[in-house]
């Protein structure tokens, strides 16, 4: 990590830009303390694309009919 005082980073910000999009954090400090940290940005998340898997799956027709007796005392633990 490359510690520059705040007048280079004024001159050579460019060249810091650049080293920090490259993975290189670059602090920039004034009177030998440390202000700020240029670093890369993550990349963008993903959108969310919905109707991918539409016509791939199928749904019985009975899917939220009741459960069967025994099924349904089971998940109630009797």
């Amino acid at each position: 990590m490359e510690t520059v005082n705040i007048y280079d980073a004024k001159t050579r910000l460019s060249q810091l830009v650049d080293k920090a999009a490259s993975g290189e954090d670059v602090v920039v400090s004034r009177n030998g303390k440390p202000l700020v940290r240029i670093t890369r940005l993550d990349a963008a998340k993903r959108r969310i694309r919905f109707g991918v898997l539409k016509g791939k799956l199928t749904i019985s027709d009975d899917f939220d009919a009741p459960l069967p007796e025994t099924t349904l005392a089971a998940f109630e633990g009797r």
